[in-house]
């Protein structure tokens, strides 16, 4: 790995805990009212909504408001812009998949409120179908 994508690790790893947490909106406490499908996720349709809504809104991975180096805006921000936080086709080996479901500490997102299984799941199929833009 490069030292800038070592670096954008430790600062996502580090400063993530100085986000702070949304109220539930969400079925099972989640900040998110994101429900996903058993397969056939749409980036569209329920991944980039629960960024919105779970990650962006409260300030830590938004465009210019986050506070650190992963930035949750779009398809190409969040797949492309950090290697290794979306691993197609691997969601055991995807960053993202580790901080939401709390294997990897911090869990994201940070504080009371964590995302519900349906949505931990509907992350894991949008990885396994191939982390598509669609």
């Amino acid at each position: 790995m490069s030292g800038r994508v070592l670096a954008g690790i430790f600062v996502a790893a580090t400063v993530g805990w100085s986000c702070k947490g949304s109220a539930p909106t969400g079925p099972y406490g989640s900040p998110s009212t994101i429900i996903f499908p058993a397969n056939g996720v749409s980036y569209s349709a329920q991944v980039q909504p629960l960024f919105d809504q779970a990650c962006n809104a409260s300030g830590c991975h938004g465009n210019g408001t986050q506070t650190n180096a992963l930035v949750l805006t779009s398809y190409g921000a969040a797949v492309l812009t950090l290697p290794g936080i979306v691993v197609p086709k691997n969601p055991d080996g995807s960053t993202l998949v580790k901080r939401i479901q709390g294997s990897l500490p911090p869990q994201m997102p940070p504080g009371t409120y964590t995302l519900n299984t349906n949505q931990i799941n509907g992350i894991r199929t949008w990885i396994v179908e191939g982390a598509k833009n669609n």
